[in-house]
């Protein structure tokens, strides 16, 4: 069932929002070459828990880590290692949730580590880009259809694979609420969306094909043929307005 937020949960939702934002950005402050995954784990949960929150992902499922932390070909889900150190050139994924005052705030970006090829820069910038176009379809009235349309359509348009076995979602007082929110579909088609409903819009383009698979450790995700692959997500309010993109901070 989808929820609707009325103004005061939309308030809690925001400093869920702006925690796990900032949480992200604490992590790419120490995104070098040498540094361990699990270290940035560290400090994402750290600076969550400094902040009176919960890191949503943290024994969600039986998830080991506090952020998914995913590398090069690793699409989603990667499970934060003190064996796992970055590397000049890698593109490294920060998936990170935070729970407080009974709400959640869920946002991904994928970096660079210190100078990465021109093939990376273009799969991370296209990524953002698609976001934002499907942001754009989160309008009242408008349909889930919409927004999946316009990710796909931009990023397949450019030769990119489109990741089609998980999708974005609903946020709330759950991490994973209705409805779901692919990133593919037809515009005018699925569940309509109503101010106060709260979704997370989060495409995985991959610079091969759109197949992916899942690892012996039954989290980590990987493309199916090897390429990398880039993930941006926002926790996104829908309003008679502009929608509102709670996770986004500088």
């Amino acid at each position: 069932m989808v929820q609707i937020k009325n103004s005061e949960q939309l308030a809690c939702m925001r400093k869920a929002g702006r925690i796990t934002g900032e949480a992200i950005l604490v992590a790419r402050e120490h995104i070098k070459e040498g540094v361990s995954t699990k270290l940035l784990d560290t400090l994402i949960r750290n600076y969550i828990e400094k902040c009176g929150a919960k890191p949503s992902f943290l024994g969600y499922g039986g998830f080991p880590g506090s952020a998914c932390i995913s590398i090069n070909n690793e699409v989603i889900h990667g499970i934060p290692s003190a064996k796992r150190f970055l590397k000049e050139g890698d593109i490294v994924k920060i998936d990170v949730g935070a729970y407080i005052g009974g709400f959640h705030g869920d946002s991904a970006n994928t970096f660079g580590v210190g100078k990465i090829s021109e093939e990376a820069e273009k799969l991370i910038a296209v990524t953002r880009e698609s976001f934002f176009r499907g942001v754009k379809m989160a309008a009242r009235g408008k349909r889930v259809g919409d927004i999946g349309s316009e990710i796909c359509g931009y990023a397949e348009g450019l030769g990119y694979g489109v990741v089609r076995k998980f999708v974005g979602h609903g946020v709330g007082h759950e991490l994973h609420e209705d409805p779901e929110i692919p990133n593919f579909g037809t515009a005018g088609r699925g569940a309509r969306l109503y101010p106060g409903m709260t979704i997370a819009i989060e495409p995985m383009i991959n610079a091969g094909t759109r197949d992916v698979k899942v690892l012996e450790d039954g989290w980590t995700v990987i493309t199916a043929d090897g390429s990398l692959s880039a993930h941006y997500e926002h926790t996104v309010a829908i309003t008679d307005g502009e929608p509102i993109l709670l996770t986004y901070v500088e």
